[in-house]
């Protein structure tokens, strides 16, 4: 009785790894049809008609100016509702 238990659960396990396997086998298969193509590049690695690399830093700049007047505002809001509490 035990050798046909067990004869059953190695044919289910087996099934089942198979599936996973397949099935990860297909996923890898569509990520590579579904690639967008790579920009092309010019001699400095920046992308000819992407920004330039002094506009993506501005950029950044400015997201980093505005999160810390941002906090600055919320903070402001705290000591006004504690102000006026007393």
């Amino acid at each position: 009785m035990n050798q046909i238990i067990n004869m059953v659960m190695r044919i289910v396990m087996r099934k089942m790894l198979n599936k996973g396997i397949d099935a990860g086998f297909n996923k890898a298969a569509s990520i590579g049809r579904n690639r967008k193509p790579q920009p092309q590049l010019d001699d400095y690695g920046n992308q000819p008609d992407g920004p330039t690399q002094q506009e993506v830093r501005a950029a950044r700049r400015a997201k980093r100016q505005n999160k810390q007047g941002a906090a600055q505002a919320k903070q402001a809001m705290k000591v006004a509702r504690r102000v006026g509490k007393l």
